[in-house]
């Protein structure tokens, strides 16, 4: 067939095999998209290669399984991303200069040279295919990227717009990090097609799990997950001190378990996550007697249970496990909860919702048998998830909600009809009929109308999700400081206000005579013209000042604290001081159960003499503060705190406050305490009786 001289060599095979497939010819597919083409869309060659792909998708979406099996959709999808990325010559002739004028090493042009030279063809089947590969994804990735032609997060969420399978453009930026957190954010064949295979793979084995027993599921109900199975891990259930192994089974409605019986499971006991009512699941840790010793459980809460349901999910070294179910059942929770806040009453619109959330867990379970070495953030699949934790993420959702308005289900590339063609369920047989025919193939691709804000308040949240990703990471590292380190990192970081101390002291002993009047003057000026909260303005204006002025010159770019934790104690000093630093901690809260203690024998009357002497200080305060206007009182207070701490009054005052303080000394010791019994269980707690 005649190559296109503007299209690049991987386009001109796109359109070939496009053409092949749609039984037509290349210059024809040319002439379809040129009637309905516009010179001012501009990016002609981008968008014949999404139109000739539109065309081909709505063919090969009616036959999705026989495709992915035999490799050809894994094969002609990757190379439309490719094409997509570098439709024209001119593209291919600029990423060309980038890459010569990248390196410098003869060594590494030649390797170039035979990149730039090598035949974009593509393969319908892959020959000596091994999937039983004992090494997993991340090991085998880096030798098999070298030189090989690979795809940006451009091109993946433009083929996620087109076939929901591959990724929801929702979320797929999230989920193309995931996926290439190993290759430098590049997709390459292998890793594309394995996941393709385990997607395929995952919907095979879901299908043949078999129903809880004595449940009649929903016509419109799947099967997500299953573990406790005899090839599976196990999966228990606590309740009290008792616990019941059986097998645990999550759908798109509810979530079942069934205890192990002698020779079959019994009836399964159903948590509805559809009903709109308090419900909630978080994480949990179990142990003998009750202890919280293994982190490795999820609670689930409801208010039409007595009880809550505790599931436990037993591994060795971590809660990998855990985490995964926990994720799954957030997601279908929030997923009724989204269609009940707004509103999606349509059948067709909410079928489609419960199909883009299933071909999301089914993503996720090819995910983690593709990474398992490390497992993959369940959230970067998930599309309730994800949003429902980040700030900005309602307006995702909002934007969302109306999309599905836009979205015809019909079509075969939309998530219901890829269901459908997967033989996942056959439910949506009955909720929509497919279109037929392919001369609509410029809106095959389900986009909805709201796509552009739909696209820029995704950014907006992905940007803020870095962010927040960053600050975490920054955070989590003083986490994993112990205890001696962070107590030396409190004592660096309080150095500013230790520093100021001194002043504020000097100034309070009239040391800064000049200072001390300053301030005086200052405070009683405020508290008498009522200038509170505009010295506090003035206050945050200067902060503001210094924030501005920080920024300006990169202050915060440049600051780091530097902890040092040399110390000139030998070892056994350091145990004699960590000893010494437990016993004061021991005599401070002594202290304060005492003192709390002693105010309780004052408010109760158990010392009526110190009982009348406060009532009697308490009722002249409050004459004092119902007559004297507050400002007044305030004013005298700082007057007589600045003269007890002049000169002069310390002279006068000395003898007369070592009595004072002897006085009240005594008088604070002598008030009794409120007795306290410590018993060691519940019963032992006598019950409140009451006297007529």
């Amino acid at each position: 067939m005649e190559k296109k001289k503007h299209l690049s060599t991987i386009a001109n095979s796109v359109l070939e095999r496009c053409a092949l497939r749609l039984e037509t010819s290349v210059n024809e597919l040319v002439n379809e998209f040129e009637i309905g083409w516009k010179a001012d869309l501009g990016e002609y060659s981008r968008k014949l290669v999404e139109y000739c792909a539109c065309k081909v998708l709505n063919e090969m979406c009616r036959k999705l399984e026989e495709v992915i099996t035999d490799g050809s959709f894994s094969r002609l999808t990757f190379d439309m991303m490719l094409a997509w990325e570098t439709p024209s010559s001119a593209h291919e002739e600029s990423q060309t200069a980038e890459l010569w004028g990248s390196v410098g090493n003869p060594g590494i042009e030649l390797v170039i040279r035979v990149f730039l030279n090598q035949e974009y063809v593509a393969k319908e089947k892959e020959d000596n295919e091994q999937d039983d590969i004992p090494l997993f994804y991340s090991d085998v990735m880096p030798l098999l990227v070298d030189n090989e032609p690979s795809v940006g997060d451009d091109a993946f969420v433009w083929l996620g717009s087109l076939v929901p399978l591959v990724a929801d453009f929702v979320n797929g930026r999230f989920t193309f990090e995931t996926l290439t957190s190993s290759t430098m954010n590049r997709l390459h064949f292998p890793a594309y097609d394995r996941f393709l295979k385990e997607i395929d793979k995952c919907i095979e084995h879901l299908q043949k799990q078999a129903t809880p027993k004595n449940v009649v599921m929903a016509d419109d109900e799947f099967i997500l997950h299953v573990e406790g199975t005899a090839g599976s891990q196990r999966v228990v259930r606590h309740i009290g001190g008792q616990s019941w192994p059986g097998r645990l089974t999550l759908t798109n409605y509810a979530l079942y378990f069934e205890a192990s019986g002698v020779f079959s499971y019994d009836d399964a006991i159903k948590l509805d996550l559809s009903k709109d009512i308090e419900q909630s699941i978080k994480p949990a840790a179990t142990g003998p007697l009750g202890a919280p010793l293994f982190d490795m459980a999820i609670i689930y809460e409801s208010s039409e249970l007595e009880e809550d349901v505790q599931i436990e999910f037993p591994e060795m070294t971590s809660c990998t496990r855990r985490d995964h179910w926990l994720a799954l059942v957030k997601e279908i929770m929030l997923l009724h909860k989204f269609l009940t806040k707004f509103n999606i009453e349509s059948p067709l619109q909410a079928w489609e919702m419960h199909a883009r959330t299933i071909l999301g867990i089914i993503r996720l379970h090819a995910a983690r048998e593709l990474l398992r070495i490390a497992p993959p953030d369940p959230k970067s699949f998930l599309i309730f998830a994800l949003f429902d934790e980040l700030p900005t993420g309602s307006n995702v959702l909002q934007e969302l909600a109306e999309s599905l308005k836009t979205v015809d289900t019909g079509y075969p590339c939309g998530a219901t009809s890829v269901l459908r063609n997967l033989n996942v369920s056959q439910l949506v047989t009955g909720h929509t009929e497919m279109k037929v025919g392919i001369d609509n193939a410029e809106i095959a691709n389900n986009r909805p109308e709201n796509l552009s804000s739909l696209e820029t308040a995704v950014e907006q949240v992905r940007e803020e999700a870095k962010e927040i990703n960053t600050a975490k990471a920054r955070a989590d590292e003083l986490k994993d400081e112990g205890i001696g380190n962070s107590a030396l990192v409190l004592m660096e970081l309080v150095k500013p206000l230790k520093s100021a101390w001194p002043w504020f002291q000097e100034v309070i002993r009239w040391e800064r005579p000049a200072s001390t009047l300053t301030v005086i003057g200052l405070t009683l000026l405020v508290v008498y013209k009522e200038w509170v909260g505009k010295a506090m303005a003035v206050f945050l204006m200067w902060v503001v000042l210094k924030m501005i002025w920080a920024r300006r010159y990169g202050v915060g770019k440049k600051t780091k604290f530097v902890v040092c934790t040399a110390s000139d104690q030998t070892t056994m000093e350091s145990i004699v001081s960590a000893q010494h630093g437990l016993n004061t901690v021991y005599n401070i809260m002594q202290l304060a159960n005492i003192s709390i203690l002693k105010i309780w024998s004052i408010l109760l009357s158990n010392a009526p003499k110190h009982t009348d002497m406060a009532i009697t200080a308490m009722t002249g305060g409050a004459i004092v503060l119902a007559v004297i206007p507050l400002k007044f009182i305030i004013m005298a207070l700082v007057v007589l705190a600045f003269a007890a701490t002049s000169k002069p009054a310390k002279v006068v005052n000395r003898k007369k406050n070592d009595m004072g303080n002897r006085k009240l000394k005594g008088w604070w010791d002598s008030i009794p305490v409120i007795p306290v019994e410590i018993v060691d269980k519940i019963e032992d707690i006598p019950k409140a009786t009451t006297t007529d």
